[in-house]
């Protein structure tokens, strides 16, 4: 992932001003830790295969290697997503502190809780940090390194972390490598009839295991899965192109006009045609 200075690779971003329903990140993973903290409105994020509806003051942790999804929950979503990289707190000496939880949580060993609710302190934190980086006054970056490590102890000691064991993760992570090539290519192919048995040769897996990992995976059945990622594609095209309905759901993957709407309507709670007149 890129970094404004790849020295101090630690960035935020912030985002508002999206539709309830707008997908805010499509389905992936990176190294490095992402703390998503809501400061208005709601969010629909997804970590691993557990689903969480995250309001004003809320955090949402994403550990390192962790599938996650995003989508707006009410019109007036405003959040900052906070990006690090974990060897950022690492240094050359390895202490107790690195090799019992940066290290871990590096490798993803140690996995922070996903929803952090009601908690002022570390809501100050993230605050904090943001300001941080927003103002860059002289000795920001000793500010920020200073403020991350608080925020890990804060997570740490007052939310009970999950360790997994050598095996657990090392399960965790063949899944992850398997899984990786086939997220891609529906990413490249969703337009295109897609067979659990076509996507299940990609992950060197019988059909029945590759459906059994991939829900747990992904918290949904492959059809489930396609299906949503076509009918975000297709909200992303009726707010930002001028192409009718009907070529939308052609060019998603959708032969029945009549089934696309339908779907549409069932997942975004809004019609397809409601949606383009509003954005208009």
């Amino acid at each position: 992932m890129d970094m404004p200075d790849p020295r101090f690779p630690v960035k935020v971003h912030k985002t508002k001003g999206l539709h309830a329903g707008t997908e805010l990140f499509p389905h992936h993973w990176h190294e490095h830790l992402e703390f998503l903290y809501i400061v208005q409105g709601e969010a629909k994020i997804q970590c691993g295969s557990a689903y969480y509806s995250a309001r004003a003051g809320d955090l949402i942790v994403v550990n390192s290697n962790e599938l996650h999804h995003g989508a707006g929950g009410s019109d007036d979503l405003f959040y900052y997503a906070l990006i690090a990289d974990p060897t950022l707190l690492q240094g050359s000496f390895s202490d107790t502190a690195e090799t019992r939880f940066l290290e871990p949580i590096r490798q993803s060993r140690l996995l922070l809780r996903n929803h952090i609710s009601g908690n002022d302190e570390i809501a100050q934190c993230i605050l904090a940090i943001v300001r941080e980086l927003d103002e860059q006054e002289f000795g920001f970056e000793l500010a920020v390194k200073s403020l991350l490590y608080r925020l890990l102890t804060l997570l740490i000691r007052l939310h009970t972390p999950t360790v997994l064991s050598k095996i657990e993760h090392a399960e965790r992570i063949k899944n992850m490598k398997r899984f990786d090539p086939v997220l891609r290519y529906i990413d490249e192919n969703y337009n295109k009839p897609l067979t659990v048995e076509e996507l299940a040769s990609i992950a060197g897996l019988s059909r029945f295991h590759f459906s059994r990992l991939f829900k747990e995976m992904t918290g949904r059945t492959l059809s489930a899965y396609i299906l949503s990622f076509r009918l975000n594609r297709a909200d992303y095209l009726l707010r930002h192109t001028e192409l009718t309905v009907s070529e939308i759901a052609a060019l998603t993957g959708f032969s029945d006009i009549y089934y696309f709407s339908r779907a549409f309507k069932k997942l975004k709670k809004s019609a397809p045609s409601s949606l383009r007149k509003h954005t208009k």
